[in-house]
């Protein structure tokens, strides 16, 4: 069993725990460097999607898992940094790095004028509020068509950077290594943020507001600031996925996909990175792993492949209730679980990780 010497203070907000896991995410690193130069291309643009899904696992991650405030209408902002980016490509000519920037913080924008009236409402009623923001926004977007082409939709252009294109199709490992490093930078940034006093306000108003509040947390301030930072991650999301779909419409930006957002890190693992992760590796897989499974049927009973309508979604829902009902903390839980028994053995209590049924007192429902 290794147990961390702490000698500092500050041990516990070190980005790294110790060297061991320093040495653990190189290693990880590293493989996802080389992974252009071991797998088809094929493959490459599914890794490259779970990358993209990573990062707006993480955009939601910091308002419902870490801010505690439940949203159902992230899609919304999705829609807003993919047709900003794109927009600010096609019709003001700028380069790709302006673009995706400025497409997030216009994201962002969104995101603190809508917490603004939002914020007021609590549970079961924001999750309605914001469900009612991504309806609205599609109807938006097919009623500004000389911006957004309607219906129809737009084509995303090519990506430049460095004299050199960028494109999922013509150079997927190129654009793999684009996702990649945004992924990156999103991931160390968010980490900073939990280190921070404002991650701190974060976790404070999730567990208690009240009790938040009265330690000093501005907590409209604080909700407005997640809310922010969440639109803004999201909206980065959504401009990288325009340019991962190529073609899109209002169509590719349903209420669907902000409840497949919401079940992502919940079956990760809702309140830790590591979820956003482990969630979109779920929802990259499970597509794929259903076509195979498929094909292989196919093959064995020697009938043609028939397609079974809601499928996905079923095995979605699934998955779900089966978290839920055995496994609450998601994959990263378990897997934490797993760690700690293989640490303490033979010292592991079963009950360890027992959920305790308890509240706030200082929290009312609402």
């Amino acid at each position: 069993m290794r147990v961390p010497f702490k000698t500092s203070h500050r041990h516990d907000i070190r980005l790294f725990a110790d060297r061991y896991q320093a040495l653990r995410y190189a290693a990880l690193l590293t493989l996802a460097i080389a992974l252009p130069f071991l797998l088809d291309d094929f493959m490459i643009g599914e890794v490259t999607g779970v990358l993209i899904w990573a990062i707006g696992g993480m955009g939601l991650m910091i308002l419902t898992g870490h801010a505690g405030q439940i949203s159902l209408g992230h899609a919304a902002f999705l829609a807003v940094g993919c047709y900003a980016n794109v927009i600010l490509m096609d019709r003001f000519g700028l380069p790709f790095p302006v673009s995706f920037t400025l497409a997030g913080i216009v994201a962002g924008l969104a995101g603190v004028l809508v917490a603004v009236p939002v914020f007021r409402l609590h549970g079961i009623y924001l999750a309605i509020a914001t469900l009612a923001l991504t309806m609205l926004v599609e109807d938006i977007i097919v009623l500004t068509e000389p911006w957004t082409g309607g219906v129809v939709g737009l084509t995303a252009p090519t990506i430049t950077i460095a004299g050199m294109d960028v494109d999922r199709f013509s150079s997927p490992d190129r654009f793999y290594w684009l996702c990649l490093s945004i992924t990156l930078l999103v991931t160390l940034a968010y980490c900073n943020i939990l280190r921070a006093p404002l991650g701190r306000a974060f976790l404070a108003i999730r567990d208690s507001e009240a009790s938040a509040q009265a330690m000093g947390v501005h907590v409209a301030r604080t909700k407005a600031a997640a809310f922010g930072l969440s639109c803004l991650v999201t909206g980065w999301a959504g401009a990288l996925l325009g340019h991962y779909f190529y073609t899109f419409n209002h169509e590719v930006f349903t209420v669907v996909v902000s409840i497949q957002l919401l079940l992502m890190i919940v079956i990760g693992g809702i309140g830790s990175i590591h979820g956003a992760f482990y969630g979109a590796f779920v929802v990259g897989v499970i597509p794929q792993a259903i076509n195979i499974s498929r094909d292989w049927v196919t093959a064995v009973l020697g009938t043609s492949g028939v397609a079974v309508p809601g499928l996905e979604t079923g095995v979605f829902g699934l998955i779900l209730v089966l978290f839920i009902l055995f496994e609450p903390y998601g994959v990263h839980g378990r897997i934490t679980k797993w760690k700690t028994y293989f640490e303490l053995f033979p010292f592991y209590r079963r009950d360890l990780f027992r959920r305790q049924k308890s509240y706030l007192k200082t929290e009312r429902i609402r």
